[in-house]
C-alpha cells in the first residue's frame, strides 16, 4: 500500500508514514511528525462508525480511573491553591467524575458532546468561567489537538488531562493497545515534547508525569512536585477533604425542589 503524505495535525510539518493497521475493518494509515513527535492516523473519515457508541465496550476500567482520577484532580487544585475553583470535566462522559467531586465537595460541572450524562444531571456546565478544566482520555481523540486545546482554555486557563504517552521507539501499528484499533476513537498519540509544543505555543508551562497524566497551567509547577504529588494523591485528597464539605445531600435537596422549600 502506496503512502499518502501528510501534515501534522498538531504543528504542521510533514510527517512520515510508519506503516498501516487495522481500524475498523479499514486498512488506516499512520505517520509520525519528525519535527514534534506525534503520531497520527490519516485523516479519520471512520468517526461516524466509532461514536455510534461514545464509551466503547473494551473500556473495562471506566469506574476505577474515574476513582483514580477524582483524587488527581483535588491534587491538582491544591497544587493551583485553591479547592474551592469551579471546575470543568469537558470529556464528562457518563458524569461519574463530576458526581465524584461533588461527592467529595468539590464544585464540578459535566460537559461532553459525544455522551449522556447519567450520573450528574442537574450539573450541566453553564458557560460561566473556572478555574480548572479537565479532559481525561480525550486529547487521543482530539482531530485537531490545538483547536481543541483552545476550547478548553476559553473554559479555565489551567488544563489537567491524561493520555497516554506513546513510547520510542514508535510502537509499529497493531502492536500497542493505545492506538485502540477496536474502536477506532484513537486517532492522534502525545509525546511529552508534543504537549510542551501545544502548551508553550499558548504562553503556557507544562508539566508531566512522564506517562499519561499532564497539566497544562499558568503557574511555573515543578515536574519533580507534579510527580510526588500524583503519588501522594490519596492523602492529600483525605488532607483535603477535611477543608471540603461534600454536596451529595445539597445537591439532593436542590435537584427535588426541598432546598428551595426550606429558603
Amino acid at each position: 500500500m502506496s503512502y499518502s503524505p501528510q501534515m501534522c495535525r498538531v504543528c504542521g510539518a510533514v510527517a512520515n508514514g510508519i506503516g498501516s493497521g487495522e481500524v475498523l475493518g479499514l486498512v488506516v494509515q499512520y505517520a509520525e511528525c519528525p519535527a514534534c513527535g506525534y503520531v497520527q492516523t490519516e485523516q479519520p473519515h471512520w468517526l461516524e462508525q466509532a461514536y455510534a457508541e461514545a464509551i466503547n465496550v473494551s473500556d473495562t476500567g471506566i469506574l476505577a480511573r474515574n476513582q483514580v482520577n477524582a483524587d488527581i484532580v483535588v491534587s491538582a487544585l491544591s497544587l493551583l491553591g485553591g479547592l474551592g475553583l469551579r471546575v470543568v470535566d469537558a470529556a464528562g462522559g457518563y458524569g461519574i467524575l463530576v458526581r465524584l467531586l461533588r461527592d467529595l465537595g468539590v464544585d464540578a460541572y459535566w460537559s461532553d458532546q459525544y455522551c449522556a450524562n447519567l450520573v450528574a444531571r442537574g450539573f450541566e456546565y453553564d458557560g460561566a468561567g473556572a478555574g480548572l478544566v479537565t479532559a481525561f482520555e480525550a486529547f487521543e481523540h482530539f482531530v485537531e489537538p490545538g483547536e481543541e486545546l483552545d476550547r478548553l482554555l476559553a473554559i479555565a486557563p489551567n488544563v489537567l488531562l491524561s493520555t497516554v504517552l506513546i513510547p520510542d521507539p514508535t510502537p509499529q501499528p497493531g502492536d500497542w493497545w493505545y492506538y485502540g484499533s477496536e474502536h477506532g476513537q484513537h486517532i492522534g498519540f502525545f509525546r511529552a515534547r508534543t504537549l510542551q509544543k501545544l502548551a508553550e505555543a499558548r504562553g503556557k508551562c507544562f508539566v508531566t508525569d512522564g506517562r499519561a497524566y499532564h497539566l497544562i497551567t499558568d503557574r511555573a509547577v515543578s515536574g519533580l512536585a507534579w510527580k510526588v504529588l500524583l503519588r501522594l494523591r490519596k492523602v492529600v485528597s483525605l488532607v483535603a477533604g477535611w477543608q471540603l464539605e461534600s454536596k451529595t445531600w445539597e445537591d439532593h435537596l436542590t435537584l427535588s425542589g426541598f432546598k428551595d422549600k426550606a429558603e
